[in-house]
């Protein structure tokens, strides 16, 4: 199996992971299990950053996957998502790092405070990663269009038309 066949799902696992290790992470500290919660939110980082490599690998590998749902409040909802998503995902990165910093400097408060924004937004996020990864890739692990036609090699610049009705709202190219 080529490598963008699987990286879309493991990308998805990895977001899926990285939410309920920062849930956990949150009540661990909730209930003060202070060593608990850097573990968890250390290695929801972990998950974030192996994420975001492969993202990268798989888009400069595959280019871009399209939606070309049909339905205008189809189209609507999955925009508003993809939005919001992408937007908030660029900060993602800047706030993890420097929640994380605060806390191995040991400036809980500062920690705290700054947390209390980050943790929704990149709970928000991973959440959102995969109900992305679900609508475009409808059959999971390799998904092919429901046509049964297969998506064109990594180096071809064309996109899968939507051959039928029956199609998934996404086609794969360039």
């Amino acid at each position: 199996m080529r490598l963008t066949a699987i990286l879309p799902i493991v990308n998805a696992v990895l977001n899926g992971l990285a939410a309920c290790l920062l849930a956990a992470g949150f009540v661990a500290i909730r209930r003060h299990h202070v060593r608990l919660h850097r573990a968890l939110m250390i290695s929801a980082f972990g998950c974030s950053v192996l994420f975001l490599a492969g993202y990268l690998t798989f888009h400069s590998l595959a280019g871009v996957v399209r939606f070309t749902g049909s339905g205008g409040v189809e189209r609507a909802a999955y925009f508003t998502l993809l939005i919001t998503h992408t937007v908030l995902a660029a900060t993602v990165p800047v706030l993890a790092i420097i929640v994380l910093t605060l806390a191995l400097r040991r400036r809980f408060r500062r920690h705290r405070r700054l947390a209390r924004w980050t943790l929704p937004i990149w709970l928000y996020v991973s959440i959102t990663g995969v109900v992305i990864y679900w609508i475009l890739f409808p059959a999971g692990l390799g998904s092919q269009p429901r046509s049964g036609a297969s998506p064109p090699a990594a180096s071809s610049s064309l996109p899968v038309p939507a051959s039928s009705p029956s199609s998934p709202p996404f086609t794969r190219g360039r």
